[in-house]
């Protein structure tokens, strides 16, 4: 199996981690992948330095230059099958499939990642349309698909994978907690993501505020950047909270964010499902979600993590507390949690389900 690969964004977010993830695991499985993405993509750099063959384009306007360089690359004959990683990709290689009204015949398979409605333009929904197969990440994310118009016998749910690294050392803990000055006493909440609104760590720092009344020695640890810092900064100094919220920024080797943490929080609003949450979880760190999107999908309720009303500030602070509380608790979530992405969210289960949609698109010849 020979698969072309088409991701765009120049930014590393979970999209990009998983396409590395996903090129990796076809190589160690026997396939030949290779990458088109945008000059200076960390995605690229990330690919390249991994032994991935990767073409580098210009996204340029409406993606003409990377849909002449997709284009130019199927029509050597060398792929079974083309697979759009996001959105500016699902343009390229819709794109590069017409010349003159007439397809190329491979298998267009599109990734997606959103619950956002499909937009109703014939535009919009001829992209979609014209693919062999759409793969969604989650359950909640094929049914909005489905419910925007996308053939729901084109749609398979195969969930994203996460590595199942060893648990972090005593001594890697404490290194891990010194990069940001925690101390050994001192409770650590978490939370990886880009700072917008969507995002809700707003909620984290208004319930992080309710907790300190009885436990003081309590920090949170905001790894990411984006739109919302400086307001976020501004509602932590209006809490007095300035020197109990620490400001990660983004965060390269992000592993060591788990290795440092008492306890995850995923207080998102609009999640399709969350790799942060499931590396929470692979590293047997005790999770608290929004009972919302995807990460309902990942938590069992009481079993391997708890599952919260989306917004409640309340709620998530009694449940910090809990925590707090009950170390018992935390170490049976915290195991139940790793075995629950073992057993259902793995790297390796990830490449089996798209090798198995690559195989089922070619043998129906599209």
């Amino acid at each position: 199996m020979k698969v072309l690969l088409v991701d765009l964004e120049t930014e590393w977010r979970g999209g990009q981690n998983q396409a590395l993830l996903l090129l990796k695991g076809l190589r160690d499985c026997g396939h030949e992948a290779e990458l088109v993405t945008a000059n200076g993509s960390a995605l690229g750099q990330r690919a390249a330095a991994s032994g991935v063959h990767v073409h580098s384009v210009s996204r340029g306007i409406f993606r003409f230059p990377a849909a002449w360089k997709v284009r130019e690359l199927l029509r050597s004959g060398r792929f079974d099958v083309v697979h759009a990683n996001e959105a500016h990709a699902v343009t390229a290689v819709w794109l590069a499939l017409w010349e003159r009204g007439e397809t190329l015949r491979i298998p267009f398979v599109i990734s997606r990642r959103v619950g956002y409605p499909l937009r109703k333009s014939p535009l919009a929904q001829a992209r979609y349309k014209s693919a062999a197969r759409i793969i969604a990440i989650s359950r909640w994310s094929a049914e909005r698909a489905i419910g925007s118009g996308v053939p729901e016998q084109k749609v398979t749910i195969v969930h994203e994978g996460v590595g199942i690294a060893a648990i972090p050392t005593v001594e890697r803990r404490a290194v891990a907690r010194s990069r940001w000055g925690v101390a050994a006493d001192t409770f650590l909440l978490g939370c990886v993501g880009v700072l917008s609104p969507d995002k809700g760590q707003e909620c984290l720092i208004h319930a992080l505020a309710a907790v300190r009344r009885k436990y003081p020695r309590v920090r949170l640890l905001l790894a990411g950047d984006g739109p919302c810092r400086a307001r976020l900064d501004a509602s932590a100094r209006e809490l007095g909270l300035a020197d109990a919220v620490i400001f990660a920024g983004f965060v390269d080797d992000i592993e060591e964010v788990y290795a440092a943490l008492d306890l995850f929080l995923l207080p998102s609003f609009f999640e399709a499902l969350s790799n942060a949450l499931m590396s929470a979880m692979a590293y047997a760190v005790p999770s608290i979600a929004f009972n919302c999107g995807g990460p309902a999908e990942i938590i069992e309720h009481g079993k391997s993590g708890l599952l919260i009303e989306a917004g409640n500030v309340e709620a998530l602070s009694a449940s910090i507390a809990t925590m707090l509380d009950d170390s018992g608790l935390r170490e049976m979530l915290g195991n139940q949690g790793r075995e629950r992405i073992q057993e259902n969210f793995s790297v390796e289960k990830m490449v089996d389900g798209m090798i198995r949609v690559y195989e089922a698109c070619v043998a129906h010849g599209g």
